[in-house]
């Protein structure tokens, strides 16, 4: 395989704690969606989200019963696209407020100003909606690394899981598949992007996996435990 020239990365799991985006982040969002949607639901960008779950459920439909089953999502960590964009615009009052800061592992905002510094691109690939994304960069414990980051993508462009997904980022960034390198802790995610033709490292870290993962549970990815062992 060539040497990668672009890395493409995950989020939850990856550059960051699972646990942070499960006891920190999620609360957050359900606890404000009812305030939120009374103050908001009528701006077209709100609107135009809620409606999107109306119509799943069947129909024209009460705000109230919208809240609950947006909750239910939350509980249910369900990848919607319209849950993930009505949660970054709650989130980013979070972050303006202090309220809390996203997590990155100590090593991860090092080892991308060295990428960045080779000159090798880097691209965020998340179920969380791009501007959730930028935020979760933008007010990080190590500051503020949007200015790492090339391009961003969210579920858009399709499931993490699918192969045309991937194969839908090639044509953006416009790479060959091969030489970009796909980080992620989920080995479907990794499935699926190598059937798209992209290198991958399987993202094992013992906070979020405490028994690690070996053999045919890595589905043939190599596999790190940090991004210090990513070498390129």
């Amino acid at each position: 395989m060539p040497q990668p020239t672009v890395i493409l990365t995950d989020i939850e799991g990856t550059t960051s704690s699972i646990s942070f985006v499960k006891n920190v982040l999620f609360p957050y969002a359900r606890k404000a969606l009812p305030a939120f949607v009374a103050a908001h639901g009528q701006e077209p960008q709100v609107r135009r989200w809620l409606d999107a779950v109306a119509v799943e459920i069947g129909g024209a439909c009460q705000d109230s019963l919208i809240v609950e089953t947006l909750q239910g999502w939350i509980d249910q960590d369900r990848k919607h696209t319209a849950l993930k964009a009505l949660q970054g615009m709650i989130w980013e009052s979070g972050y303006r407020n202090g309220d809390y800061k996203a997590h990155f592992y100590p090593e991860v905002a090092a080892v991308l100003k060295g990428w960045h510094a080779q000159g090798k691109p880097l691209y965020v690939y998340s179920s969380g909606s791009v501007p959730s994304q930028k935020l979760f960069f933008g007010f990080s414990e190590a500051g503020d690394l949007t200015g790492l980051v090339s391009g961003w993508f969210d579920t858009e462009v399709g499931g993490k899981r699918e192969a045309d997904s991937y194969r839908h980022i090639v044509e953006a960034i416009d790479v060959p598949a091969a030489q970009i390198l796909f980080l992620s802790d989920v080995v479907e995610e990794l499935d699926a992007a190598r059937d798209a033709g992209l290198q991958t490292r399987l993202i094992d870290r013992l906070e979020d996996y405490p028994l690690p993962r070996s053999g045919e549970a890595t589905h043939g990815h190599d596999r790190v435990e940090n991004f210090q062992q990513i070498t390129l």
